[in-house]
Parts: structure tokens; C-alpha cells; sequence
């Protein structure tokens, strides 16, 4: 009997990023016990929607700044799916956020009919970065959208910035507000998977902010931003609530599914990672109401995850955070990712009413016209390479708490395993499922991906 092969990719701290290493070859091994990770295809969890970043001003801007050639190169390492990461699940912004150049609306003062909505300032810099995307991505690149606050004027500080929240009197406005901006990008050819009711709903920034209870959120959603979607002919577009810090996702998921209506109305639930790791979290909202899928909608390394806060390149510890992020998260029911910026300079920016600048996977010099392509980029890679639309996480169990694993089985049949050691040792290993093995090496500090082929 001839054993499948297993394809390695793997990166480490004190070796190369993204190496594709000897395949190694399943044996009949009955009786392997110790140093051994095991896969589980026959037990599946939850359905992966996909992988993705976000199309802020800031990086549409550093986009357009870049050279035809250069930007060419930015959207196949982003969105080939075979020589990039292969993103299809992306994110934008309702108006401006802290990650635009300045702070701008659709529609001028006091303007309650909508009558000046326009999206003229997204068809400068974001339009175009999307539209190139949707050249190689195609139909498969699905988006949503996120408002960072609602006009100064519909909120009860008179203020985009610092909080406040939306003015009873404006909630249907602010609904049409939403079905307006689907209908413009709309008419650029640019469909709409989702949306998230507001960026960090219990968040008080110096930046676009706007707060929101739980209940609020679901009686905004129930009684009029979900009829007004519905009355456009966009009820298809997908409705996610909450979309902060995983650490609350749970009783957030739970006061808002308790508005009357609102459950029906609500697809999911969307979070980031800032706070904290809260895996358990995940479970507990997913143990609750598992028809909602959890969606990771925000996450950038920082002085947080062991990186400088000086400048906005990355090392192995970005690298190590993040995957350490994704293996977690999807362990505890998390359906797809979305990272933040696509692209920013060296100063981590623009950005406006902030401090400081933000990390990407990619960051450009325009003034050059060179990209460097961060650690980060391959933490990524290393899942969405590999794990496709409609994959299914299986069970997997792991010898030490040192190495942390997740698994996949793709829509072909095909198995993909992820394995972070986080360890100070290089471990020598066997891959099990059921009765065969496959003999393995993690080096100490390293990420590597198993590709075993249906």
C-alpha cells in the first residue's frame, strides 16, 4: 500500500520564512505513542469563510502612489491565490475612520434627506485598490463594511470623534445612510457580503467613535437597518454586531440575540483581538448560539504582542502573535480573519487624530517605489495559502502545550495543519491519523504548514 505524501512549508525564527521543505511520507504505525500530533478528519467543526484585510483610505492612498508595476505586485501577493495569500474576505469603512487621510462624510451638514450623498472621495484612492483586487480575485472576493461613527450632527456629542452615540431621531437616517452606500458602489460594480453595525461599539476614541449598548445595537438593527436593506432589495447583505475586543463577545452576543426580532436578523458576530487573548470567550458564544459565526474583523500587532511601537515593521514575534491568534481563535469557532491595513509607509500611516501609525503585512516607500513584505505576511500565509472557502475545521490534539495546532479539511478532501512551536527546543515528531504516521520536525520557534493531499 502506498502512503500519501506530506507537503512542509515553514518558517522559524533562526531560518528562512515560507520554505518549502522534503515532503515527508505517511507509514503504517499502529502503535505510536509520545511526540505526537494527531488529525482527526472524521470530526469537523465549524465552516471557513476565508482570509482578508482591509481597504482603509490610508492604504488605498499609499496604493495609488506606488507605480503600475509595483501595485501589480501588490495585488498578486495579496489576492493570487496560488503565488499570494489568496485574500477573499475584506474589509472597508463606512466614510472616514482613523486610518483615512482626514475625517470626511457622504453628505453635507444637517443634510437629513441624503440629498448630497455622495461617494466621490472613496472613488479617488479606495474604489480603484478594490477594483484592481477584483481583477484577480474575481467574484470570490467578498466584502463588508464598517462605520467608524455616524455624522457629528446625528450624534448626541456633535461630534464624528470621542464617542457619543446616535440621536434617536436620526436612527432611520442613519439606517438609509447605509442603504445609500451600498447603491453607490453598487453602480461601480462593487457588491456588498456584509456589514458590521459600528467599529468598536462600547469604544471611546479621539478618533471616529460611537457607542452603543447591546441593546441598542439590536433595536437599531431589528427596527430599522435591517427593513431598510430589506426594503432596497439588499437583504442578502449580512448583518454582524459587537465587532471589539473578543473579551465581551460573549454577553454582547447574549443582551443583543435577547431583543425580540433581533436574532432573525443578526448573521454574526464580529471581533478583534486588543484586549487580550479570551479564547474560552469564543466558545461560550459559539456553545450558546452556534448558528452565529464568529468573525475576527480587526487585529495589528503592537507593543502589546513583544513589537516596538517604533515603526511599522515587523519581526518573529509579530509573526508568533499572530499565528499564535489564528490558531486559537480557530480552535474556539472563529469562521474567518481579517486582518487591518493592507498597506502603509514607514510611518505607519497616514492616519489623523491619533498618536501614532499602524503595522501592515506589506509597507511601502513611494518615494522608491519599493514594498518589503513583513514576517506578518507569512503568519498569514501560512493559513491562507492552504485552508480554502468552505473548509472545515477538524479535531487535532497535541503532545505539549508548547505546540499549539489547528487543522482543516478543504472542500477537495484534502487536510491542512498548522503547528506553532513556541518552544525554546526543536522537537522531532510524528504527524498521526489513526493507525499511520508521519515523521515530522518543528524547529524551536517556528510555524510550518502540512498540506496532505484527498
Amino acid at each position: 500500500m502506498k502512503f500519501k505524501e506530506v507537503a512542509i512549508v515553514q518558517s522559524s525564527e533562526k531560518g528562512n520564512l515560507f520554505e518549502t521543505l522534503k515532503p515527508s511520507v505517511f507509514e503504517r504505525d499502529p502503535a505510536a505513542e509520545n511526540l505526537v500530533i494527531n488529525l482527526y478528519p472524521d470530526i469537523s467543526y465549524q465552516e471557513i469563510f476565508g482570509f482578508g484585510g482591509a481597504f482603509t483610505e490610508t492604504s488605498a492612498y499609499q496604493f495609488s502612489r506606488m507605480s503600475a508595476e509595483t501595485q501589480g505586485k501588490i495585488i498578486k501577493a495579496y489576492f493570487d491565490p496560488v503565488e499570494g495569500l489568496g485574500y477573499n474576505l475584506c474589509r472597508t469603512h463606512i466614510h472616514s475612520c482613523d486610518f483615512s487621510c482626514s475625517r470626511y462624510t457622504y453628505v453635507e451638514d444637517e443634510d437629513k434627506e441624503l440629498k448630497t450623498f455622495s461617494i466621490a472621495r472613496d472613488q479617488k484612492y479606495i474604489l480603484p485598490f478594490i477594483k484592481a483586487a477584483k481583477k484577480i480575485a474575481g467574484d470570490a472576493l467578498w466584502l463588508f463594511a464598517s462605520p467608524w461613527s455616524p455624522p457629528g450632527w446625528m450624534k448626541s456629542n456633535g461630534d464624528m470623534c470621542h464617542g457619543g452615540r446616535l440621536l434617536d431621531e436620526y436612527y432611520e437616517t442613519w439606517a438609509e445612510y447605509f442603504v445609500r452606500y451600498f447603491q453607490e458602489y453598487k453602480k461601480e460594480g462593487i457588491p456588498f457580503f456584509g456589514l458590521t453595525v459600528q467599529n468598536e461599539a462600547i469604544a471611546w476614541q479621539t478618533w471616529e467613535s460611537c457607542v452603543y449598548t447591546a441593546k441598542e445595537e439590536a433595536v437599531f438593527v431589528h427596527n430599522y437597518l435591517k427593513p431598510a436593506l430589506n426594503a432596497a432589495g439588499l437583504g442578502d447583505i449580512k448583518v454582524m454586531i459587537w465587532d471589539h475586543n473578543k473579551e465581551r463577545v460573549y454577553e454582547r452576543a447574549r443582551d443583543s440575540f435577547a431583543v425580540p426580532g433581533a436574532k432573525d436578523d443578526i448573521w454574526g458576530v464580529a471581533f478583534h483581538w486588543y484586549s487580550g487573548a479570551h479564547f474560552d470567550a469564543l466558545s461560550m458564544a459559539h456553545d450558546a448560539f452556534p448558528d452565529k459565526p464568529l468573525l475576527l474583523t480587526e487585529f495589528s500587532v503592537g507593543a502589546a504582542h513583544g513589537e516596538t511601537s517604533i515603526g511599522p515593521h515587523t519581526s518573529w514575534k509579530g509573526m508568533e502573535a499572530y499565528a499564535n491568534e489564528l490558531i486559537g481563535d480557530f480552535n474556539n469557532y472563529m469562521a474567518a480573519e481579517t486582518i487591518w491595513n493592507l498597506l502603509v509607509d514607514e510611518t505607519g500611516g497616514p492616519y489623523h487624530d491619533r498618536t501614532g501609525g499602524s503595522r501592515a503585512q506589506i509597507v511601502v516607500n513611494p518615494d522608491k517605489d519599493e514594498i518589503y513584505i513583513e514576517p506578518t505576511y507569512y503568519a498569514i500565509g501560512h493559513f491562507s495559502r492552504f485552508v480554502k472557502r468552505g473548509a472545515k475545521r477538524i479535531g487535532t490534539s497535541s503532545f505539549t502545550q508548547n505546540v499549539g495546532v489547528t487543522a482543516f479539511k478543504n472542500p477537495d478532501g484534502g487536510v491542512v495543519a498548522v503547528a506553532l512551536n513556541r518552544g525554546e527546543e526543536a522537537l522531532k515528531l510524528r504527524l498521526r491519523m489513526e493507525e499511520i504516521t508521519a515523521p515530522v520536525e518543528l524547529p524551536e520557534h517556528s510555524l510550518t504548514t502540512f498540506v496532505i493531499p484527498a
